[in-house]
């Protein structure tokens, strides 16, 4: 007989079968990042090369951060998006650079040619640097001299999905506001690219057999980025400016009335502006009578669309620069 306050004693435990104690491998905790794929940084590096032509095809960056160090007298071309590029120490080389999602820095670079797209760009003690560039945000030069710039200009099929992989705009492109972080009193040390410059007599296309499989075209009229005049003198008073607003066709359509105005000779003068808070795709284009052509181009393609366009030649002028001041604001610059 047992107290009425005593307490039922439990069943022992069965003893636990060998190998599963504390710390084996069935029970200790997984992690997603223990399931990653292991990267070897030599994959994502060209250092040390001379008188070579390298590169990565469409998929072998995939976003990865890439570096490429004491070069000398190379091609190299990476054909992929990646996370951010730094280049040091190169001299002599031509360089080709598909979409960066962060930044791209040149340093102690000297004589090279290049074509980059990027969300920032910046370079630090170069000297004599040619680049054909697409930056979402302002490009800053630092103790650097003899820079010349360019609008961006290069396709190939894959290229419009490593921009938005990458999270770049075709259409914000601010090329040819540098800010010289270093000027000197009385000198310039970066000027604008010729404008009818081919961007395939700086960089050429790639020889090697690997590379010859992307289907590049450098033809100004293919370009992913549409080609943009930014801070050079317009060729005349008259501008026109056509804001598209948000809807599942916007780039689509943009890029038509590029094709369209282009046809008709008023070239897109200035950059391109899309924001993500509001997105909206506004276009300036300049020339004799644009304000009439492209209302005649809009009523006669884009009946049905949403596309606002300046009303008259007096109206454009103010409605341009109403929109770019307000664009400054939004994008802080």
């Amino acid at each position: 007989m047992g107290c009425f306050f005593s307490k039922r004693r439990k069943p022992g435990k069965a003893p636990l079968p060998s190998g599963a104690g504390a710390g084996s491998e069935d029970t200790q905790p997984r992690y997603s990042w223990d399931q990653r794929p292991q990267v070897d940084p030599k994959d994502y590096t060209f250092s040390g090369l001379k008188d070579e032509t390298v590169g990565r095809l469409p998929g072998k960056v995939a976003g990865q951060q890439f570096v490429l160090q004491e070069c000398e007298n190379c091609n190299i071309y990476i054909f992929d998006h990646s996370a951010t590029i730094t280049i040091d120490d190169c001299t002599n080389c031509r360089i080709f650079l598909g979409p960066v999602k962060g930044s791209v820095f040149f340093r102690d670079c000297k004589d090279c040619k290049c074509i980059v797209a990027c969300q920032q760009f910046r370079t630090r003690d170069c000297r004599k640097l040619e680049v054909f560039l697409c930056c979402a945000t302002q490009p800053i030069i630092e103790s650097s001299t003899g820079m010349k710039f360019g609008c961006f200009q290069f396709y190939y099929p894959e290229l419009a999905l490593q921009f938005k992989d990458a999270g770049l705009s075709i259409f914000n492109n601010t090329w040819s506001n540098i800010h010289d972080f270093t000027p000197v009193s009385g000198e310039n040390n970066w000027s604008l690219l010729p404008e009818d410059g081919a961007v395939q007599d700086f960089v050429p296309l790639p020889s090697s057999e690997e590379l010859k499989g992307v289907r590049i075209s450098t033809d100004a009229t293919r370009s992913i980025i549409p080609i943009t005049r930014g801070q050079r003198q317009k060729s005349s008073d008259e501008s026109c400016l056509a804001v598209l607003f948000a809807g599942d066709y916007t780039t689509a359509n943009a890029r038509k009335l590029i094709d369209e105005v282009i046809s008709v000779a008023f070239p897109a003068v200035s950059d391109k502006l899309n924001w993500k808070v509001s997105p909206v795709v506004a276009l300036e284009f300049n020339g004799d009578g644009a304000v009439e052509g492209c209302q005649s181009i809009v009523n006669e393609v884009f009946s049905g669309t949403k596309i606002f366009v300046s009303e008259d030649k007096t109206s454009a002028s103010r409605d341009v620069d109403n929109f770019y001041n307000f664009a400054d604001m939004q994008m802080g610059m």
